[in-house]
């Protein structure tokens, strides 16, 4: 397949290596922010291949694993209201909250239905007009915008049974908050590929300008991956921090103007609440005034317990490259895809599952 057999081809692989490990001279750390980049890293052993030189942790990347428990509990009480129908993504489910889970909700009686996109969530609207339809709203700049669409549909087409639970988040400020916590120390950022297709490789010049931070966006290929971190070593190396596009079959540096036009229209930037780092601002989109009649925040006034972690979970930590699932003393053991005990074991971008299934082992 064109753009992809040429960036899976291992001997172009091999000449990416040998001119990092060339090039390479000092120990570094870099991070990447996008569950499918921790994926794509261990299932092809990229870790290892680039030891020792290059240290590669992963960050608060994966959607589903940095809904903050309190949220998703706010989602699991909506879901238990009379009249009410809750349509989410797949991993979003399975997740648990401080004391259960959608899924757990359904197998008591909840109606939750697994969609795979807001336009789903919106049919089912069309098709229940005597049920309220609450679409959960999750993910990075990546999926707000096919949500702001859905919302600009209901609006057309007069459907004033669909809701969205707005709890997207946005790269930028989270990187900036990872930095701000010092609890890493990086010299070099793998930026998201999809979240830039949206919004473009502006929003992180702050990275290099302010906080002298190399950046390159990359795509999910191991031969793409190699080259973000070919980038990376000549950024670091030579002093000269700036923001690379890697991936220039998928990214453009103003973005996609559409999708931004969307979110903008729709969408208002807000706080945001994030598992294991606690609320960040402006790091959140919520819907504007003008929508708020789609707003299942404002729509339903749900007051829900203080949250609570799952004890010994450190998914946390994990998010914030402080520590890596082996750490844990529950991963392998008690928690397993099969009986996860915290999201980052639930999503399939999640970095324990990552771990579990590729069998990391640094």
């Amino acid at each position: 397949m064109k753009y992809v057999n040429e960036y899976r081809d291992p001997e172009l692989g091999k000449k990416l290596l040998e001119r990092i490990r060339r090039n390479s001279r000092k120990h570094i750390k870099l991070m990447e922010f996008c569950g499918g980049h921790t994926v794509g890293i261990f299932k092809h052993g990229l870790r290892q291949l680039l030891l020792p030189n290059i240290e590669m942790l992963s960050g608060p990347g994966c959607p589903v694993c940095v809904t903050a428990s309190v949220d998703l509990d706010r989602a699991i009480a909506m879901a238990k209201l009379p009249g009410v129908i809750i349509t989410s993504f797949g991993d979003m489910i399975r997740v648990p909250g401080s004391r259960t889970s959608l899924q757990k909700a359904k197998a008591e009686g909840a109606d939750v239905r697994i969609v795979y996109s807001a336009q789903d969530g919106l049919n089912i609207a069309k098709e229940n007009p005597d049920k309220a339809i609450i679409f959960i709203g999750i993910g990075f700049e990546t999926t707000a915008p096919t949500i702001a669409a859905s919302i600009l549909q209901a609006e057309q087409e007069e459907i004033t049974n669909y809701y969205v639970l707005s709890l997207h988040k946005t790269c930028p400020p989270i990187m900036k908050a990872i930095l701000d916590r010092g609890e890493v120390k990086l010299d070099g950022i793998i930026c998201p590929g999809h979240v830039s297709a949206v919004i473009g490789s502006r929003p992180y010049r702050f990275l290099a300008d302010d906080y002298k931070i190399a950046c390159a966006v990359s795509g999910f290929e191991p031969v793409d991956i190699l080259l973000a971190v070919d980038s990376l070593v000549e950024q670091i190396e030579s002093g000269r921090p700036k923001v690379d596009i890697t991936y220039r079959r998928g990214v453009k540096e103003g973005g996609n103007p559409a999708a931004l036009k969307l979110m903008d229209t729709v969408f208002e930037v807000d706080t945001a609440n994030w598992r294991g780092i606690g609320t960040v601002p402006e790091s959140g989109l919520q819907i504007r005034k003008q929508y708020e009649g789609f707003d299942a925040a404002k729509r339903f006034d749900i007051k829900v317990s203080p949250a609570r972690e799952p004890k010994g979970c450190i998914c946390g930590a994990v998010l914030r490259g402080v520590s890596t699932p082996l750490e844990c003393k529950l991963f392998r053991k008690v928690c397993t895809p099969e009986n996860p005990v915290g999201p980052c074991m639930v999503s399939s971008e999640g970095s324990c599952a990552t771990y579990y299934q590729y069998g990391g082992s640094t």
